[in-house]
This record gives C-alpha cells, structure tokens and sequence, in this order.
C-alpha cells in the first residue's frame, strides 16, 4: 500500500498528466459541439420486440470441472431454446463442424449458416478459430469465438425462417459489428440476413427491424465527458443523435471496426467486412442526466431510425431491473443465465459424467468435490 506521502506524489503525478492534456478534452468538446443541433426526439411506437441471448461462459464455471466444461446456448426473450450445445476447451473442432451437419442438410442454426456462407468447417468459416493437424484447438478462446458464431447463426435463421406473427423488432445483445468471420464472410452475412428481412416484408407482409444495444462502448467512453460539458443529450425528453464515423473511426484502434458502407463510398477503397450498424447515442430518459447507450441500427435500415427508436424506448421504458435498458433483452439475459437450480443439476451432471469415466475411482470424485465446494458460501444461503 502507499503511504501517505505515496499517495500525495501520486495525485501529483496524476494531476500533472492530466493538466498536460488538457487540450485533448478541448479538442474532443470541438468535435460533440456541433451534434447538439442534431439531437432527435424519440416518440415511442409499439410492436413486438424480441432478444437473443447465449449463455455466459462464466456464470456456468463448476468449482471441480478437469474439463472446464462450457454450455453454449442461445435462448430468446420469451424463454425459447434455439441452440444448445457442451464443449471444452479441448473439444475436436473438426468432429464438432461435422456435428453441425447431418445426410440431409444442417443439422443446426449454425451448420444452416455455414451451409449458406458455402463453408464446412469452423476454422473456414472464422479466423480466430485455429486448430493444429490433429484437430485440436491452438487456444481455449476459440470458445468465444464460437458462442458468438452462434448467436449469429440464430439470428440468420430466426429472420430468414420464422414466421412472425406481427411486425417486430429484434434486439441484438452488442452492436453489430463482428471481427470472427473470416475473410469477406461477414459481408456475406449481411446480404443473407437482407434478403430475410425483404422476403418477410414481400411475401409475409411483416417488417422486421435489428438494432444492437451496448452497455459500453469506446465511442463513449472517449466523448461522454465532452458530451457532458457541451450538453448533448441533455435534454428533458428522450432523445438521440447519429454519430458521424469520423468520430467513432478516432475512438476504435482499428478504424475497420467503425467504417460502414457509407465510408466507403467516400473513397476508401478497403470494402466493409466487419460493420452491419451505425451508430446512435440514445437516451432513453427523460431526466437531463439519464444514461446514455450506444445503440447500432443496421446500416440499410438508418432512414428508418425514427421508427426503430421509437420501438426500443417503449421497450426501455419497462426495462426491469436495470431502468430504461430494453426489458426484453434482459429477459432474455434471465432466460439464458445458468444459476440457482439450473446451475446445480448442471454442476451434478458434470460430475456424475466424470464419476463415470473413473471406473471403480468414484470415491476420489466425491473427495475432491467435498474439498472444493465453498462451504463459507453455502453457509449464508437461504
């Protein structure tokens, strides 16, 4: 620990590291400044709205688990399971492609996306997903990277397959952008994922929207403090703004990650494979000092923001337990999350599966499972 001379020296140092950029905050107040002419009031719209959610890989992490055993499952906000799988960091990559096909087609969302990108295996289909020539994965984030692959898939199918039963807004949990495809594949995408949104309105009748939803994001975290002290999005309604892509292309350090269609139309010559949405700054209160959330419209739908906004606050506004945040994302978070009884049967099975491997050694389980479990934890549990 410092002392308190230690804590003095610090605060100077701090202070002198600040003061010396002070300009840097001038700079970023010059550059929100003009966006206070173009904040936008929201008038809320009703319709239905729908969220995907895949489990956390670590709210199912089991204290004795040799296999780190992870459950990788999407589930949507009105508690419908659309994908279910069980990995581990060591699990075949190119047994568990395999598993996503069957002799008559896609055995899963994720092998009917694979199917329709023109890929078979895992490592085609993202670059993050590396394995050596026996199959088996270089890293254990390739886990990651696969639960996203996943979220995506649904979400391809659920807009190119369902059939609604009204128009809806779906809402996605990030923002939709994505570096795990590989090569041009995530472009690719987004062309299958519109001509689900046209098909539904031609031949259905039903107007689909997508809108990703971010607890963070760089673009706020750079400019929230300028916004703040130049009073944009303070106002006592619920309001947005369109965030130019200069500005987000100076907050990422990969400028990739923010170009769309629109910079390159611009003369920049690199296509867009990472970015399906563009960015807004929403506030969802009516309160000056409400939080503001980084919320990305996909790109071929920005000239309908109005509407699509308009469906996402009335969805903010019964946001439970976490105020003016979509309500249906975070029941979708609640259907997904593997806690209470769940996480016990799940806690149960792996270790009755490891008792099994062990032959006539079951009693070195149930020693070791005994010397891990967190009495002090279960001693305050009702």
């Amino acid at each position: 620990m410092f002392g308190p001379d230690g804590y003095q020296r610090l605060y100077e140092r701090i202070q002198y590291a600040i003061t010396g950029d002070a300009h840097l905050l001038v700079q970023l107040r010059e550059e929100v400044r003009p966006l206070k002419n173009y904040v936008r009031p929201i008038h809320p719209r009703s319709t239905t709205s729908v969220s995907l959610v895949a489990t956390d890989g670590g709210s199912n992490r089991v204290q004795f688990d040799p296999f780190l055993v992870q459950i990788v499952r999407v589930v949507d906000s009105s508690e419908n399971e659309h994908f279910l799988d069980v990995v581990t960091p060591s699990t075949d990559i190119i047994e568990l492609s395999k598993k996503q096909f069957s002799d008559f087609g896609p055995a899963t969302p994720l092998g009917y996306m694979m199917d329709l990108l023109h890929v078979r295996t895992l490592p085609e289909l993202s670059h993050m997903i590396r394995v050596t020539e026996k199959g088996q994965p270089v890293s254990p984030s390739w886990i990651q990277v696969y639960r996203e692959l996943v979220e995506w898939s649904v979400l391809l199918k659920l807009v190119r397959e369902k059939d609604f039963g009204s128009d809806t807004l779906i809402v996605w949990d990030g923002l939709l952008r994505s570096k795990v495809f590989a090569k041009s594949l995530f472009r690719r995408y987004r062309e299958l994922l519109l001509e689900g949104i046209e098909r539904q309105l031609r031949d259905k009748k039903r107007r689909i929207f997508i809108v990703g939803v971010a607890k963070h994001s760089k673009v706020l975290d750079r400019y929230s403090l300028a916004l703040a002290l130049e009073d944009v999005l303070t106002n006592s309604f619920p309001c947005y703004i369109e965030v130019p892509r200069e500005l987000e292309e100076k907050a990422y350090t990969w400028s990739e990650y923010a170009r769309g269609d629109d910079r390159t139309l611009e003369g920049i010559t690199e296509l867009n494979n990472m970015v399906a949405g563009k960015m807004f700054l929403v506030k969802f209160g009516r309160h000056p000092r409400d939080r503001i959330w980084p919320v990305d419209v996909l790109i071929e739908q920005v000239d309908q923001a109005q509407t699509i906004l308009g469906y996402l606050l009335a969805d903010a506004e019964n946001g439970f337990p976490i105020p003016l945040y979509p309500r249906s994302l975070q029941k979708a978070h609640e259907s997904a999350a593997m806690v209470d009884f769940d996480f016990e049967v799940l806690e149960d099975y792996i270790h009755r599966s490891i008792r099994e491997l062990v032959g006539n050694r079951k009693d070195v389980v149930d020693i070791l499972r005994l010397q891990t479990t967190n009495w002090a934890k279960e001693r305050y549990q009702s």
